[in-house]
């Protein structure tokens, strides 16, 4: 899909200039775009990770301290209880098992019967009082959705950090080990890529079926799925685009590879993103740029009210663009 124009705005994080998505979008679909159910809450449990990763949206790292309370997961327990049309629980960070009220969240989404996810960076088994955590996830069923952007130790390191590549092949061996990742166990192991620099991922698909062969025959690991998701231009990424001077770059190239087939399948149209203090979102992304749901004065975990949220007017961003570029782009991986 290719756009002949480039309808720009202006930000106030930046004096650049960047693409208007409701322009873009306004030309396939109708305004405002909406939510169609909540049936995933994605819950950001805080921004505190063993790691820095240089395309980290969220910007955690070792010294963040933004962590959620007990008594904010407890609000989030009770929405579970009167809203069964929620079926997952989708848990991120930072490295969402820093948090000291991981294993408790886990447990009580688990014994309410819900999919629980946890997004995880391999490496946080590593930490001290936290390997015994493999076990964990599979006692309880949990799905591990892990962080590993190639199967080349140079690339993964320069993205993730020095080391990173060997600890996360060894935890990757010790959880097939488990169980994860084989036939018949129902313990699922997916993985996640994400392009290193300004492109856009390679097509799914193929990528999952080089990532299979690879792993396997280099180290004998195996994986249920891959998903490829496309960096976003906030955070450290925005960052590092405006000092290479490449954002109105990267931003045409997610303009002209605009697909509206993707936009059916935007994880905010069944999702809903609560921040590490209870406050809701559309997206993690909308989370970690400060744009909660609307009305802002309903945005929060102890107001949640299906009826107003499961079709509310979805606040988008040019960062959307990165959403509905190629394939398009979720938690989920490629949308078409």
């Amino acid at each position: 899909m290719k756009t002949s124009a480039l309808p720009m705005v202006s930000l106030n994080q930046t004096s650049g200039m960047v693409p208007s998505f409701e322009q873009v979008l306004g030309g396939y679909h109708p305004l405002p775009l909406k939510a169609q159910s909540v049936s995933t809450l994605q819950v950001n449990v805080g921004k505190v990770c063993n790691q820095t990763c240089h395309h980290c949206h969220v910007d955690a790292g070792p010294q963040r301290t933004e962590s959620m309370s007990k008594a904010t997961i407890d609000k989030i327990l009770e929405v579970l209880d009167r809203t069964p049309q929620i079926l997952t629980v989708d848990i991120t960070g930072g490295a969402p098992e820093m948090n000291p009220h991981f294993e408790y969240l886990v447990e009580q989404c688990r014994v309410r019967d819900r999919r629980v996810i946890d997004r995880c960076n391999l490496t946080v088994f590593y930490v001290k009082g936290k390997t015994h955590l493999p076990q964990f996830l599979a006692d309880h069923g949990v799905d591990i959705v892990a962080s590993l952007p190639c199967y080349e130790a140079d690339n993964v390191d320069q993205q993730r950090g020095k080391g990173v590549f060997d600890r996360s092949i060894t935890a990757l061996q010790s959880l097939n080990g488990l169980g994860y990742g084989m036939d018949g166990t129902g313990l699922m192991l997916d993985l996640v890529y994400n392009p290193l620099g300004p492109v856009l991922p390679p097509l799914q698909v193929e990528l999952e079926r080089d990532f299979k062969e690879e792993l396997e025959q280099r180290y004998g690991i195996r994986f249920n799925r891959l998903y490829t998701i496309t960096n976003m231009p906030i955070s450290r990424f925005w960052d590092e685009l405006c000092e290479a001077g490449q954002l109105e770059h990267y931003y045409t190239l997610l303009l002209n590879n605009f697909n509206p087939l993707a936009v059916d399948g935007l994880m905010c149209r069944s999702l809903l993103s609560v921040g590490w203090d209870g406050r809701l979102y559309d997206c993690d992304f909308n989370q970690m740029l400060d744009l909660p749901v609307q009305p802002e004065s309903q945005a929060w975990i102890d107001r949640f009210n299906l009826t107003e949220l499961e079709h509310r007017p979805i606040v988008v961003g040019p960062h959307c663009l990165g959403c509905t570029a190629g394939s398009g782009s979720s938690c989920g991986g490629a949308l078409t």
